[in-house]
């Protein structure tokens, strides 16, 4: 039987224990962690992800602000609000939601996000600390994958890793996190040759190219962990639903634990956004 790797259950525990860790953090510090999160523009899916964020948030003990601007807002405008939140003192994790609209620059808002604040971990300076093997904020995404990897298989040692997909937010951060875990990683991408034949190879096999149901289930070595990272919306049957970047009926089959699309990867994205926010507080606080 296939095992369903249940991000909403793993994620629950993991906010409940950092309500935990949060209090604590409180009680010996006096202060109480800060996330900021910036909105620009009405993107319907970016609005539910933030509501979401904002309610995790304040289950874990946190102060949380929007900060919501309207979709022409210039760079010079949004670039203000960062340097004001980068400036206070009771924010410790500032999060700009993305995608953004057109004229804003993302690379020039991740630069400019102080790096302890960095609880996405995009920052250049986080980045390059997670490739040394030192990061303590870690895109939340990879980090959450882990989490659900370790719980279903312990340690992950000698396992072959392959990640489809070489995205700055989650394939190559993804990657050094499985190497760090003792993994043999292979990146495969949109100029690799024989795809199918390497990820057969998989012991892990983690999708994340933004194709729905790319990943089919001949492409699956059997009793393989599959983690789901993709969301794509797609219409059948005149309805829209939310699939995944793997084919979930077909791999389910061949699989020994799979994540769902939804209440897989997503839920423990926000979980880690949560972890991030107090390890931030804690380095600025040094408690």
């Amino acid at each position: 039987m296939t095992r369903l790797i249940d991000g909403k259950k793993i994620s629950a525990s993991e906010v409940e224990q950092l309500a935990v860790d949060t209090r604590q953090f409180i009680a010996e510090s006096s202060v109480t962690p800060g996330l900021a999160v910036v909105l620009v523009g009405d993107d319907p899916a970016s609005q539910v992800y933030v509501r979401n964020k904002v309610k995790q948030a304040t289950a874990a003990g946190f102060n949380s602000t929007e900060h919501r601007l309207p979709e022409e807002t210039g760079q010079a405008q949004l670039n203000a609000l960062v340097e004001q939140l980068n400036s206070d003192p009771s924010v410790h994790g500032i999060l700009v939601q993305l995608p953004l609209p057109a004229q804003l620059s993302e690379p020039e808002i991740i630069r400019l996000i102080a790096p302890e604040k960095d609880v996405d971990g995009f920052h250049p300076q986080n980045v390059g600390a997670l490739a040394a093997g030192n990061a303590e904020l870690i895109p939340c995404t990879p980090m959450g994958c882990m989490i659900m990897l370790r719980q279903t298989l312990g340690d992950l040692s000698g396992k072959h890793a392959v990640v489809v997909g070489r995205s700055n937010i989650v394939g190559k951060p993804m990657a050094a996190l499985l190497l760090q875990a003792n993994c043999t990683v292979t990146i495969v991408h949109s100029r690799s040759q024989d795809i199918e034949a390497i990820c057969r190879q998989a012991d892990i096999l983690v999708a994340a190219v933004g194709r729905p149901e790319m990943i089919r289930g001949s492409w699956v070595k059997p009793g393989a962990t599959v983690i789901d990272v993709g969301i794509n919306a797609v219409e059948s049957g005149g309805r829209r639903r939310l699939v995944g970047d793997v084919a979930f009926n077909e791999v389910s089959e061949v699989a020994g634990a799979i994540t769902p699309v939804p209440g897989g990867v997503g839920p423990m994205t926000i979980a880690c956004l949560m972890k991030n926010t107090l390890t931030a507080a804690r380095q600025q606080i040094s408690v």
